[in-house]
């Protein structure tokens, strides 16, 4: 389970075998590693059954208050945006996965032009975000992709 890329990480990584119990498979060698705080994004793809939306999450990662040596994986915390009652409404509403991309590298700008690119449906949740706003892109957004 190496699918974090290191380049995240604020010190070295570690390769650490931690019980997976799940799928009677073995343990598996996992890349461990602290975050450092700063901006970042979460990003899903998802697929509406009539196109692709991509979902993001603007977010600030923050120091844990506490080590998290049991938790094995990528070791970062942080502060959806707006707030996380918004932003994990949002999420759902909008069909976001569990499984996403997580970056301090990439900027909101650098997804719109993807999706523009691409031609996906790009849902924002950022500082302006709220879930009546949320509510309605979705309606246009339907709408739209099934006028198109």
């Amino acid at each position: 389970m190496l699918e974090i890329c290191e380049s995240i990480a604020s010190g070295k990584p570690s390769c650490e075998i931690h019980p997976l119990s799940i799928g009677g498979k073995a343990d598996p060698v996992r890349l461990v590693f602290d975050v450092d705080p700063g901006k970042a994004l979460n990003v899903s793809l998802i697929d509406t059954g009539n196109r692709f939306r991509l979902l993001l999450n603007e977010v600030e990662t923050v120091k844990p208050d506490h080590p998290l040596p049991k938790l094995p994986v990528a070791r970062v915390l942080w502060e959806a945006k707006p707030n996380l009652d918004v932003a994990a409404t949002s999420w759902i509403l909008a069909g976001g996965a569990h499984h996403t991309c997580f970056s301090q590298a990439l900027t909101t700008e650098c997804i719109e032009d993807f999706s523009d690119m691409a031609g996906l449906e790009l849902l924002k949740i950022d500082d302006q975000t709220s879930v009546s706003q949320i509510k309605n892109e979705l309606r246009w957004n339907e709408a739209f992709y099934k006028i198109r």
